[in-house]
């Protein structure tokens, strides 16, 4: 079937048509022509007046619950609740029951995702059941597929354990995630440590349980000159040491997520277990040296930390409510309505084309010939998710009837253009 864009914005850096409105067409799977006015008809034609057009976003860092949790989430409502928030290629992290850390597991959430109308890739875990006790088959799950590595949720504690880690992904220019959290420090918290959790009554988790990580990990990305990425990043300092790491030459990168750019721990004054998250919410002043970092391009990637949880896991008390948001489907809003002046071409990077080069992705640029994997997005829309509109099997967005400024109007991915009905 063959699709036409009208007069789309053309979002891409590496395409030679970056910020120019032309006329795309569309057929299995590939970028036929990219013209001024198209005269071919097509099966299906969009009109594409205030659309944008990127390669299709790339979110490197999710939680699916597949295998082993699928009342909370699936490969299936996963994919297509990315899908709405635009994006075509998600990574899922290891953290699932079994663990993916052999190379049969990777097989599986492969297998499992090839109907699905997005690319679901695996990242595979760094130590042997996420016990960061003993380095996982990372040569294995490379081989079949895996593309990253990280113990995801459960951040590799030992020193020693992630030195040989970095060592070991330096072998096939592989790259490893870690969310920042020294667990030593933070395992008690509820909250971000300060006046208002002392005013709320809530034990706190600094954010030197951050700064420490990222310190650490930098220590020993400069020793073994491998290639590190780390998620999730929530504070001021944080930011600056990832920055400072950056000027001298390490290959490092980062990427932070919405809801640490929308709210901050003031927020929490009302105890709303949706906003109980971990990083957790930090201060006003962390939160604008985020969004300075994306204007500077200190952050290079945004990842919805999408960590699905169940009806009971929120609705009790804020101590015993589960950590977590899912909010693939408003990221870009969110990101757009936080940064109105961010460029089509800076959200294309942003969202899809530093991904793509930290992890080695297929080039996705929008250039005659090349397979077509696209996001269509509109920065003069507005978003205003329901909880019935959602695809997710979730019910733990804080974002739900919110209107964002900024709306994904549809994805083209495996040779299919699906539109938004929001």
């Amino acid at each position: 079937m063959t699709t036409l864009l009208k007069q789309v914005k053309i979002a891409d850096p590496k395409s030679p048509f970056n910020g120019k409105i032309k006329d795309i067409l569309l057929d299995n799977q590939k970028i036929v022509s990219i013209t001024d006015h198209c005269a071919e008809k097509a099966d299906q034609t969009i009109d594409g007046k205030d659309i944008s057009v990127s390669p299709g976003f790339v979110d490197p860092f999710v939680q699916f619950c597949d295998p082993g949790m699928e009342h909370r989430e699936n490969l299936t409502s996963g994919a297509f609740a990315a899908q709405q928030g635009g994006f075509t290629t998600v990574f899922t992290v290891p953290n699932t029951q079994p663990i993916v850390d052999t190379k049969s597991q990777v097989t599986y959430i492969k297998q499992h995702s090839q109907d699905l109308p997005i690319h679901v890739l695996p990242i595979g875990a760094l130590s042997k059941k996420i016990e960061g006790k003993d380095l996982a088959e990372m040569i294995d799950m490379h081989s079949n597929g895996a593309v990253a590595f990280s113990d995801g949720l459960y951040p590799v504690q030992s020193t020693l354990l992630f030195l040989k880690a970095l060592q070991y992904v330096k072998a096939f220019e592989g790259v490893a995630i870690q969310m920042p959290i020294d667990k030593s420090l933070g395992s008690l918290g509820l909250m971000n440590e300060g006046i208002v959790s002392t005013q709320l009554g809530l034990p706190g988790i600094p954010s030197i349980a951050e700064e420490l990580i990222i310190s650490r990990d930098i220590e020993l990305l400069r020793y073994t000159q491998s290639k590190l990425h780390i998620t999730g990043v929530s504070t001021a300092k944080g930011i600056a040491l990832i920055a400072a790491a950056k000027k001298e030459g390490l290959q490092i990168s980062c990427s932070v997520t919405p809801y640490h750019l929308f709210f901050t721990e003031e927020d929490l004054t009302n105890y709303d277990t949706l906003l109980k998250v971990f990083p957790p919410l930090r201060t006003k002043a962390d939160q604008k040296a985020l969004l300075k970092a994306i204007e500077d391009g200190t952050v290079d990637c945004i990842s919805a930390h999408h960590l699905p949880q169940d009806w009971d896991g929120k609705t009790v008390e804020f101590e015993n409510a589960k950590s977590g948001t899912a909010c693939i489907e408003t990221t870009y809003a969110t990101v757009q309505h936080q940064l109105p002046n961010l460029s089509e071409t800076h959200i294309a990077q942003l969202f899809s084309q530093n991904a793509r080069t930290i992890f080695n992705l297929s080039d996705a640029s929008i250039t005659e010939g090349n397979i077509a994997e696209l996001t269509l997005f509109s920065n003069k829309q507005t978003t205003c998710l329901s909880r019935n509109q959602s695809k997710s099997k979730s019910a733990n967005s804080p974002f739900w009837d919110l209107t964002l400024n900024g709306k994904i109007i549809g994805t083209y991915a495996k040779g299919k253009l699906n539109l938004n009905s929001l």
